[in-house]
């Protein structure tokens, strides 16, 4: 089973066609009954559009609606357990410390789940915790702007924490379209990560239980490692 980082993106059919691989991945977990597809969100207290763009989305991707399972906290509430039980798991978009915060309980549970041949996918938010050394957020590096304050998830200096440990290298979103891969060439010019990924939105980066991986959708994914002197970045794409 695969993880599936997801750069974002508004488009339900193109971000639902990029998915499909993980929903055919969650119905061969399930063997011969219809799968269980956990479903994470943290939304703000004013959101009242996330949980049907996201089940859109997967429907798209080829779930049933009675194979999702929504759990929608509002950010500052946590997730239960039951999450590490389903055949699948998909984290959603949106402040990324937030979510970090929401799946701390159960943190350890989910990550062995997938280790365990559980497949995830992760959109945006979901797809930068899916790193052992995450990047939240944050705009500036030693105060000086390395982003836009737009993209800094409500954090002033960048924030490194410990995620999943599901991909070796940190992970960002919505890179050609919010200017994300600034704030993460920082981040590895500064050491705060030995490695990384932006990933544009409306692409996919899926990487295998070998730690191979591919890239799917209309965009970019951006590799950035650490090079004497400074950072190399590569490009890959479809």
């Amino acid at each position: 089973m695969s993880v599936h980082l997801l750069g974002g993106g508004r488009d339900v059919a193109r971000c639902g066609a990029l998915l499909r691989p993980f929903v055919v991945e969650a119905r061969a977990r399930a063997d011969d009954r219809p799968p269980v597809i956990a479903v994470l969100l943290v939304l703000e207290a004013d959101d009242d559009s996330s949980v049907a763009r996201f089940a859109a989305v997967l429907e798209a991707a080829g779930a049933a609606a009675a194979e999702l399972r929504v759990a929608a906290i509002v950010e500052g509430g946590t997730f239960d357990a039951e999450v590490s039980r389903a055949d699948a798991v998909f984290v959603g978009g949106g402040l990324t410390p937030a979510y970090l915060d929401a799946l701390a309980p159960i943190l350890v549970a989910v990550a062995g789940s997938v280790r365990d041949g559980m497949p995830y996918a992760g959109f945006s938010a979901g797809a930068a915790i899916a790193a052992g050394t995450a990047l939240v957020g944050g705009y500036r590096l030693g105060g000086i702007e390395v982003a836009s304050e737009d993209a800094g998830e409500e954090l002033d200096e960048l924030e490194i924490r410990d995620g999943l440990g599901l991909v070796r290298f940190a992970v960002d979103a919505h890179a050609a379209q919010w200017g994300t891969l600034s704030r993460l060439v920082a981040a590895v010019d500064a050491e705060l990560v030995t490695e990384g990924v932006a990933i544009d939105e409306h692409t996919v980066l899926i990487v295998d239980t070998e730690g191979a991986s591919t890239v799917s959708g209309s965009g970019h994914v951006w590799h950035v490692t650490a090079a004497s002197p400074g950072v190399r970045v590569a490009l890959r794409s479809a």
